[in-house]
C-alpha cells in the first residue's frame, strides 16, 4: 500500500518509522512519504491559512494551496483521498478493513479550524474519491495524530504486516465485542492470582471463559456494541449469560431489560 501524507509538519509522521510499522515499511508492506504542504503556497511567508468567511475565531486552510498540493501529489492517479475531521462519520474497524484493501491513500492533515470545504467538492468533480473520518468524539489541535491512529488500525490489517496475523482474531471489535482480559507469568503476583482456568490445560474451557470475559466487559463498557449483534449468532453459552446480566434476547438483536 502507498501512502501519501500531506501536513504542514511532515516531521510528525517520522514515529511511523518506529516498531511494526517501521518494520512494514522496510519490507514494502506499505510506503509512507510525507509531503510539506507548504511547498505548495506562494509568496514571502507561504501562508496556508485565511480567515473565515462570515467571521468567527481561528484561522480556515486555503483551497488553493491545498488543490495544488493534491494534483501534485495524485498528478493522474486514482487514490482515495481522507481526511481527519471532527464533523465526520466515526472511524471503525470495519473502516479499517475496509481502507486496508485500497492500493493508495492520500491523508489531508487539516490544523486549525480545518480545510476550506470546497476542496473536496473540486475533488469530487475531478474523479477522485473522498472520506471523511473521525476517531472519536473530542478535539485535536491538527490532524496528524489522527493520521497516525487510522494508519495504524489499517496497516496492520496489510498481509505481512504482524508476525502472527491469528493475533488478529480475536481483538476488540473483529467479532463485534470487546477482547477478555490478558494474563502472564507469574501465576501469582503481589498477591493476586489469574484466572485458575487459564492453567487448566482444557482449551475448550479456556475458550468458553474468554468468551464470557468478552461479553461482561462488553455488557459494562460498551452496551451498545452488544444491542448491535444478532441474537440468532449466539450460542446457548451466550445466551444463558446475556439473560443473566438482563438482556432480552426475545427480538432480532438484544435489548437491555429496564429495571
Amino acid at each position: 500500500m502507498r501512502v501519501d501524507l500531506i501536513s504542514i509538519f511532515p516531521s510528525y509522521f517520522d514515529s511511523l518509522k518506529l516498531a511494526l510499522f517501521g518494520k512494514a515499511i522496510e519490507s514494502g508492506v506499505v510506503q509512507i512519504n510525507a509531503v510539506d504542504l507548504r511547498d505548495f503556497a506562494t509568496g514571502v511567508h507561504r501562508s496556508v491559512d485565511d480567515t473565515p468567511l462570515g467571521g468567527g475565531a481561528g484561522m480556515v486552510m486555503k483551497p488553493e494551496v491545498w488543490a495544488r498540493a493534491l494534483q501534485g501529489v495524485i498528478g493522474d492517479g486514482k487514490p482515495l483521498i481522507t481526511y481527519p475531521c471532527a464533523s465526520s462519520p466515526l472511524f471503525t474497524q470495519r473502516a479499517a478493513h475496509e481502507l486496508s484493501r485500497e492500493e493508495w491513500i492520500v491523508v489531508c492533515c487539516g490544523r486549525y479550524e480545518g480545510i476550506d470545504e470546497r476542496v473536496w467538492q473540486w475533488c469530487l468533480k475531478k474523479g477522485w474519491r473522498v472520506m471523511g473520518f473521525c476517531i472519536g468524539d473530542y478535539i485535536l489541535s491538527g490532524g496528524e495524530s489522527a493520521a497516525c491512529v487510522m494508519l495504524e488500525a489499517v496497516c496492520r490489517l496489510l498481509p505481512g504486516f504482524m508476525g502472527n496475523r491469528a493475533s488478529l482474531e480475536e481483538e476488540s471489535y473483529e467479532n463485534g465485542i470487546l477482547e477478555y482480559s490478558q494474563y502472564t507469568r507469574p501465576f501469582s503476583w503481589r498477591g493476586m492470582d489469574a484466572p485458575q482456568i487459564l492453567i487448566s490445560g482444557d482449551h475448550g474451557k479456556v475458550d468458553r471463559f474468554r468468551r464470557d470475559e468478552s461479553l461482561k466487559k462488553t455488557d459494562r463498557f460498551r452496551p451498545d456494541l452488544i444491542e448491535r449483534l444478532w441474537c440468532r449468532d449466539l450460542d446457548k453459552a451466550d445466551s444463558k449469560l446475556l439473560k443473566d446480566l438482563g438482556w432480552n434476547l426475545e427480538g432480532d438483536r438484544p435489548k437491555k431489560e429496564e429495571k
